[in-house]
């Protein structure tokens, strides 16, 4: 039969904990060939959006096209209506004119739209960075540093972005070189190569600057993300920091960490100062050959000045493309950097998928089976060693044992947050690998012995896996967790905002917070995971005394720290060294095995610390 607890739901239909995403998922994703380079495997999320960048590049040659035309005018116009008088003046300031507007209004639309574009594929790889991370398993987050996904998911995406925005129009700019230099060629053949004679120097310099920017635009990012991941432990740790007074300590672990990224500042900047005078003085030796070159023709006769005035212009609308090809290259080698980083994060499997045949987990009377079951953690030595154990449906289990036996990784087995290595762990005859993850977790509830708040309020804490949750539910499943005292006494109850991680509780306001969500969830099969070891005896009784109603008829796996938690149980079982070696009624296994009169002395010793410590 199907648990009931803090409200009786009208349909016991399987309702899935998860909530889909209000947003459209990205069109596309990245290109999985690891081989290719990082362009070739963004492309698919660049190409999704094509259409945005197709119209945008478009609309920026168009506007450039129109300001190539001017100097070709400026010549004509010298030419026939200043020395020659065969054509009004106004008739080429009127074409200027016109060509202005549609420049303008070009330049508007493609600039908006660029952007535009460029922040919707920004969009697209942030969240679908976001939903990777999501879907990654616990071991992944075992062995990644926060600060450095923190890093990958705001900073790096941002350098990618801005090239794909810039990139684009820089080289459309350098792109109507090609139609300028036509222009010159019909005006003089001859002096077009004397002003182009200086482009082959520009793209050796080009590349070479490209080489030598990629590992140092590497390094950067590297150590910024070491910045990120010492303030984002400072912050989060920040209790631990002031209580052992190591403010200066820590202060000297950023200074380290800044120094790295200076220095990396600094070789950056000594690599541009190197390469970016070349690009951008390169351009006026080629102005000053078209002066000499081009007033030797005017003075023989071979050219009119309406000539060397158009190609002073042209080359001096090349300059300011080739002036920023320094900040394109070093744009470009950022973002390669950045882009492999976030590479490195989403080439990540995860160890917990969903079988192709994976099903629903639906109506669960909450019979639970661990059989031969064996698991360790990473490389290390097995946790759980060929452990069997039963829970019946409707059961209270209080699993005990010493610290380090395997209480808590029998949780998280059954959630699975991590998968056996051998044997099987089952929920009513079904593998918990063959049912999707999103019915089993909303058909066993959890409440750690450290609960996470987030930064909400408190009614939107108890909701969180039930976020539709009527107010007099949320109520209720305080007033069974015996929180609702506390709230009520709150300024503004449940609408009160906790602080970050809750701290603006106490613990065992928190725990009880917690305790709460679960139980509005309602599921049929509970795990308490040391849930009451941060309230106090009275607090405590209290929370035992609503347990003991809501757990009738629910499958609970306690794992028990104290002796007042064994209590709630119908049935112990004690594990050692990650197999259960007894099970029985509590007054049975002591007078039965001595290991657990053992453990239960050890237990109480450690309740007698805590409490001299905290008195």
């Amino acid at each position: 039969m199907r648990a009931t607890g803090v409200s009786d739901q009208a349909s016991s239909a399987y309702q899935p904990l998860a909530v889909t995403a209000e947003y459209k998922r990205p069109p596309a994703g990245i290109d999985r060939d690891a081989s290719k380079t990082w362009w070739r495997r963004i492309w698919p999320l660049i190409a999704a959006r094509r259409w945005g960048f197709i119209i945008a590049l478009t609309l920026a040659f168009t506007g450039l096209i129109m300001q190539v035309l001017v100097p070709n005018l400026l010549n004509e116009a010298i030419t026939n209506s200043i020395e020659h008088h065969s054509v009004p003046l106004s008739h080429y300031v009127t074409i200027v004119v016109v060509i202005g507007v549609i420049g303008g209004i070009c330049g508007f639309g493609s600039r908006w739209l660029l952007f535009r574009t460029a922040y919707d594929f920004e969009f697209d790889l942030r969240n679908l960075i976001y939903e990777h991370l999501v879907g990654m398993s616990f071991s992944f987050y075992d062995r990644s540093q926060s600060g450095q996904l923190i890093s990958r998911a705001n900073s790096d995406i941002r350098s990618v972005q801005m090239y794909a925005t810039f990139a684009p129009l820089i080289l459309v700019q350098c792109g109507v070189g090609i139609v300028a230099f036509g222009f010159m060629l019909s005006i003089s053949v001859p002096l077009a190569f004397v002003a182009m004679a200086t482009m082959p120097f520009l793209f050796w310099v080009g590349v070479r600057m490209r080489k030598v920017m990629f590992p140092i635009s590497w390094v950067i990012q590297a150590r910024l993300a070491e910045v990120a991941t010492i303030v984002d432990e400072n912050v989060n740790g920040v209790r631990v920091v002031k209580s052992f007074a190591q403010e200066p300590a820590e202060v000297n672990s950023l200074i380290d960490a800044s120094a790295g990224v200076e220095w990396a500042y600094i070789q950056d900047a000594d690599l541009r100062a190197r390469f970016t005078p070349a690009l951008q003085n390169l351009p006026q030796v080629g102005l000053a050959m078209v002066l000499l070159f081009g007033g030797i023709m005017v003075i023989n006769g071979n050219l009119n000045i309406g000539a060397i005035l158009a190609f002073n212009a042209y080359l001096l609308m090349l300059q300011a493309p080739f002036m920023m090809l320094g900040m394109l290259i070093m744009m470009g080698q950022r973002a390669a950097a950045s882009a492999e980083r976030i590479f490195e994060v989403l080439d990540e499997e995860s160890e917990i998928v969903e079988r192709p045949a994976a099903y629903d987990l639906d109506e669960v009377d909450g019979e639970v089976r661990f059989r031969d079951v064996s698991f360790g953690y990473a490389d290390g030595p097995l946790v759980i060693d060929h452990m069997d154990l039963d829970l019946h449906a409707g059961e209270t289990v209080a699993l005990v044992g010493r610290t380090g036996s395997g209480k808590s990784t029998v949780a998280r087995l059954l959630l699975r947050f991590y998968d056996v290595s051998s044997g099987a762990v089952s929920i009513d005859g079904h593998d918990v690998r063959d049912v999707t993850l999103a019915s089993l977790r909303s058909q066993v509830g959890m409440v750690l012995d450290e609960p996470f708040l987030f930064s909400t309020t408190i009614a939107g804490n108890i909701a969180y896996g039930r976020p539709d949750a009527p107010m007099d539910e949320i109520v209720a499943a305080a007033k069974a967790a015996n929180a609702h005292g506390f709230i009520s006494a709150l300024s503004e109850g449940y609408d009160s905002v906790v602080g970050e991680r809750g701290y603006t509780l106490s613990g065992g306001q928190r725990q009880r917070i917690a305790i709460a969500r679960a139980l509005l969830v309602n599921p049929p099969v509970l795990i308490l995971d040391d849930a009451t070891s941060a309230v106090d005896v009275h607090v405590e009784q209290q929370i035992h005394e609503a347990l003991e109603h809501l757990l009738s008829g629910r499958t609970t796996l306690i794992v028990a720290h104290r002796l007042s938690t064994i209590t709630l149980a119908d049935r112990v079982a004690l594990i050692d060294d990650g197999r259960i070696v007894a099970t029985g009624r509590h007054e049975e296994l002591l007078n039965s095995t001595p290991a657990y009169a053992e453990v239960l002395a050890q237990v109480e010793a450690s309740a007698v610390a805590e409490q001299s410590e905290g008195a």
